[in-house]
């Protein structure tokens, strides 16, 4: 099989690969359109040393073949899964390994494109929500709705903390975001107090305007997506300094700029296939009930944009992520579209 290996740059070499086999509680799935992440082209420079692998995380597609022990899959279902970063069988090939605990049915009103945009961006904003911040589950009633801030709103980590916001009924929802707010307008509600704030704007007035959105309520929980430039600085000013929880999504960050007395939390993905904290179980759960939003219409895929050339377009994505290019917008790719590669 085709596979794309990503080395720093990003450089990416398309190779010939033996299509994996599953082990116990695995799932091999002929990927029909992978996702990216920024982490696709960082992890290479962060890791120059090391030989290039194949990055992708974001698998949809079709079941090939299941291992021992697999329960819920059979060959032929539409599915979603998360590939476990650094580990063999990623996305950017035409065959991808997943755990069964992270694969969920992608129903048939959704497709492997929107499948392909969903998986580790949506188990973020999951992961971020309700095991670090402990908000109030989307399956639980909240008849006392939670004022919460996602600085990053209109990223794909955001726009899907934002979905999950809205089933756990909390309001207001203090949006930062930029040149993409529209894209998330649609899911505010204005009259419980949901509002956009520009982060394009000069620092204090950023802060001034959370504030106002805020209308005097106290601010304990604000997820980060976006970690870096200024964001936890700015939300600091408006986080209780004694009740406050704050959970970013960059790690290596020491974050110490903060009041003591915030709770700071780091979000990692990762974590749902075990490693360094585990929440495999947590992973299970979710991924189940993202394929039930998504069934049901009210979770959906983030905007996507497919670029050429299958897995020969790969390069040219990452490089797009890493410029900055992409606003509000996945960039995936049609394994069926790499030269070589049958459909």
């Amino acid at each position: 099989m085709k596979e794309a290996l990503v080395s720093a740059g990003p450089i990416v070499t398309i190779t010939d690969s033996p299509i994996p086999r599953p082990g116990p509680n695995q799932i091999v799935t002929k990927v029909v359109f992978s996702g990216s992440n920024p982490k696709d082209w960082k992890r290479p420079e962060w890791m120059s040393d090391k030989p290039p692998v194949n990055q992708g995380d974001d698998v949809s597609g079709v079941v090939h073949e299941v291992g021992e022990g697999v329960r819920e899959f059979r060959k032929g279902d539409r599915v979603g899964a998360f590939h476990e970063m650094m580990a063999p069988g990623g996305s950017y090939a035409e065959y991808a390994v997943s755990w069964e605990s992270t694969t969920f049915l992608l129903p048939e009103n959704v497709s492997f494109e929107e499948g392909a945009a969903i998986p580790l961006a949506a188990m973020t904003a999951a992961c971020g929500l309700y095991a670090k911040l402990r908000l109030p589950a989307p399956f639980l009633p909240n008849p006392n709705p939670t004022p919460l801030l996602i600085y990053g709103a209109s990223s794909a980590v955001g726009y899907y903390t934002l979905q999950f916001a809205l089933k756990s009924n909390l309001h207001p929802l203090i949006c930062v975001a930029g040149r993409a707010a529209k894209h998330i307008e649609p899911l505010l509600d204005r009259s419980k107090g949901d509002t956009i704030v520009d982060y394009r704007q000069e620092d204090a007035k950023v802060v001034e305007d959370l504030k106002k959105a805020l209308g005097g309520k106290k601010l304990e929980h604000a997820y980060d997506a976006v970690s870096e430039k200024g964001s936890y600085q700015n939300i600091a000013q408006v986080l209780s300094h004694t009740t406050g929880k704050i959970t970013f999504v960059l790690p290596g960050k020491k974050y110490d700029d903060l009041p003591a007395g915030i709770e700071k939390s780091v979000t990692r993905v990762g974590d749902v296939h075990g490693t360094p904290d585990d929440l495999k179980e947590f992973g299970y759960v979710y991924f189940r009930y993202i394929s039930k939003g998504l069934a049901e219409g009210w979770f959906r895929a983030q905007p996507y944009e497919v670029v050429e050339g299958g897995l020969e377009g790969v390069q040219k994505g990452l490089e797009g992520l890493k410029e900055g290019r992409a606003s509000a917008v996945k960039y995936i790719f049609k394994i069926s579209d790499t030269p070589g590669v049958g459909s």
